[in-house]
């Protein structure tokens, strides 16, 4: 029994010692294969214009540069705006590309402009920021009160004009707050006498002396109506009716 038993043994250790050869053998050449050789540096191929003869304006890349006169955007350039011009009047100024702007041709030529501030052009000219939460705390001294917000404002790039092309503005709240103008009139005609459309639109102090008064015997009632339908007697918020 015991020679068997040792002729096992041997058989094992054979085995063990095969498979762990083996391994260590997959493992290196795993290694091997893993580590990076050694990297050739990659060439070059772009071929760089030659400048000896120092002329600039030929080493240029992308397209073909714009001429300077035909440049649209009016950010890219500098004028010499006459400040004294008559407002409104056509005037025509020098100006020249900045110094960040590639054009060709000559660097300075004339443009045509109206003697306006940027921050005078029409609405229709201008980019303006717009927001939904504007500032009750500054109305108009009239009524109904129509509060303004600050809002940052650029001339449109096709627009030459003196100044800074990006400013502030105040522009009025045009918001709106789910008040419609024909639940107001009907209220008005109808319950006007006991102030139910002011206090529908908000306006709660006036609504509680049509009630008080009992439309003011009919004349408040009357002007109310008229008021409201003609849109001088709006929200309290300033907001416009849906």
């Amino acid at each position: 029994m015991l020679p068997k038993t040792s002729h096992v043994t041997e058989q094992t250790v054979l085995t063990m010692r095969t498979l762990v050869s083996w391994h260590l053998l997959s493992v290196f050449l795993l290694i091997l294969t893993v580590m990076p050789g050694e990297v050739t540096p990659d060439l070059d191929v772009t071929t760089t214009p030659d400048n000896s003869s120092g002329n600039d304006s030929e080493n240029t890349s992308g397209p073909r540069a714009v001429e300077c006169r035909i440049m649209q955007p009016a950010e890219c350039i500098d004028c010499d705006f006459n400040v004294s011009c008559l407002y409104g009047t056509k005037q025509r100024a020098y100006c020249m590309p900045k110094p960040s702007v590639n054009c060709s041709g000559s660097q300075k030529f004339e443009r045509e402009y109206d003697c306006l501030y940027c921050y005078q052009l029409p609405r229709w000219d201008t980019w303006c920021n717009q927001t939904v939460e504007c500032a009750l705390n500054k109305p108009r001294n009239y009524y109904p009160a129509r509060p303004f917000f600050v809002s940052t404002c650029w001339a449109k790039s096709q627009h030459l004009c003196m100044g800074r092309r990006c400013f502030h503005k105040q522009i009025p709240c045009n918001w709106l707050q789910g008040y419609r103008s024909s639940t107001a009139l009907l209220l008005s005609i109808f319950l006007g006498g006991f102030g139910v459309d002011r206090f529908y639109l908000g306006l709660w102090r006036e609504g509680i002396g049509k009630l008080l008064s009992f439309g003011g015997l009919g004349v408040w009632t009357l002007v109310d109506v008229i008021l409201i339908a003609v849109g001088y007697v709006g929200p309290w918020d300033g907001s416009l009716y849906i």
